[in-house]
């Protein structure tokens, strides 16, 4: 069965404005304007989430992730209306009431979740009437960097301890979101975006994914063989994305949703905000 890996804050930190960057293209295509309540569901070390409250400072902006590593990172930035807690996104929507959240953000995080799409009514379920869902996964599930990994987890003497880990069911296209949140009533904008990251360093693509999509690959391993399968993914990824003079070339295909309940606005200061 596949394992829950433990998230490294400083691993996934690494090229943190290139990982930022989608993050402010999916945000501008939300055009709330004076929101109460922002959650951002899965929002890891938190920096980005403080970009919530810097747009919004008279919101309550509160962050969630399942890892208590990037919580504990998290905290550095917390203070005022910006807070944090430990739970899962199943658990969030279970125990928050409809109709309560002005904002609901989810950036790089649905991706590991295989009914994503079902769990997207109950998402505009908990928005008040005009309220924003904005949804960011990655899209690169067929890229060398995927392929390459999935082949190696594949392979003896990994497979045995890697293999379950290196599933990945297919993913969301903007269609797949703008057939369920339009059933759901909302007013959809859907794209896709492939950005061309140039990465800084030694074996850049492999520093990037072992903070994201590798790590649970990775924690699978006993020590001898992680060594032996990183130094050899490594191998692998360096010749399919070759370093430059100026860097490595990282091209990252991302998928995105903005959708708007319907209704207007209810204007409600901080004051009368569910914290």
């Amino acid at each position: 069965m596949p394992t829950s890996p433990v998230w490294n804050p400083q691993q996934y930190g690494k090229y943190a404005d290139q990982r930022g960057r989608p993050f402010a293209d999916l945000l501008s295509r939300v055009r709330a304007e004076s929101p109460a309540t922002v959650v951002d569901l899965g929002c890891g070390p938190g920096n980005l989430t403080a970009t919530l409250a810097d747009r919004w400072p008279e919101a309550s902006v509160h962050g969630v992730d399942s890892s208590a590593e990037m919580i504990a990172a998290a905290a550095e930035v917390e203070g005022g209306s910006l807070t944090f807690e430990v739970a899962d996104l199943r658990e969030w929507i279970q125990r928050t009431p409809g109709g309560s959240v002005d904002v609901i953000v989810s950036n790089a995080t649905l991706q590991w979740l295989p009914d994503q799409l079902d769990l997207l009514p109950s998402l505009v379920e908990r928005l008040r009437p005009g309220g924003w869902l904005a949804i960011q996964i990655p899209g690169n599930h067929d890229a060398p960097s995927h392929e390459i990994l999935r082949e190696l987890a594949n392979t003896a003497p990994y497979a045995e301890f890697a293999a379950p880990n290196a599933v990945r069911g297919n993913l969301p296209e903007p269609a797949d979101y703008l057939r369920v949140l339009t059933s759901a009533g909302c007013e959809v904008d859907a794209w896709e975006t492939t950005y061309s990251h140039v990465l800084q360093g030694e074996n850049a693509v492999l520093e990037w994914v072992k903070g994201t999509g590798a790590r649970p690959v990775l924690q699978s391993l006993p020590e001898g063989l992680r060594v032996n399968f990183e130094r050899e993914y490594g191998e692998r990824l360096s010749r399919a994305y070759p370093r430059q003079a100026f860097g490595t070339v990282l091209p990252f295909r991302r998928v995105f949703a903005v959708a708007q309940k319907p209704g207007e606005p209810q204007s409600i200061g901080v004051e009368g905000a569910t914290r």
